[in-house]
């Protein structure tokens, strides 16, 4: 929560905080996690899957406002800025000399957005997302 007061996101497994850990104690829970993901991943895939011609797609065009575009764009800056500033992966490559950078940054989104102050309303989707990066939860 140094940077800007959000965190990066609302989970994720970082291996290299688990360095201290029993091997046996880690594998387990590795299992547990993967265990986990199938179940809670496939409703996501059911809910936009499109069935065309007794096919079975991803739906291509879910429809989306310019302000979720422009919400999406500003999220994704946050994440560059992320990145740059704190991770130790990139940071580790960006200082290791003769690293190919291009590879390094290679991660970023295409494309992001800054704005100057920005600000949502805090009973909306993106208000409650905020409160939820500035306020996190330990999940184990």
């Amino acid at each position: 929560m140094e940077h800007r007061k959000e965190t990066r996101g609302i989970g994720g497994i970082f291996f290299d905080d688990l360095d201290d850990k029993d091997p046996n104690e880690v594998f387990s829970f590795v299992k547990d996690a993967c265990s986990a993901f199938l179940p809670c991943y496939l409703p996501i895939i059911q809910k936009r899957k499109v069935t065309s011609l007794g096919r079975t797609c991803l739906q291509e065009d879910t429809p989306y406002t310019q302000e979720q575009k422009e919400w999406q764009q500003i999220r994704r800056g946050r994440y560059v800025e992320f990145n740059l500033v704190l991770d130790r992966g990139t940071q580790f490559g960006l200082r290791t000399p003769g690293a190919r950078i291009e590879s390094i940054l290679m991660s970023l989104p295409l494309t992001a957005r800054w704005e100057y102050m920005h600000s949502v309303e805090p009973d909306s989707k993106e208000g409650r997302l905020l409160q939820v990066l500035r306020q996190p939860q330990e999940w184990v």
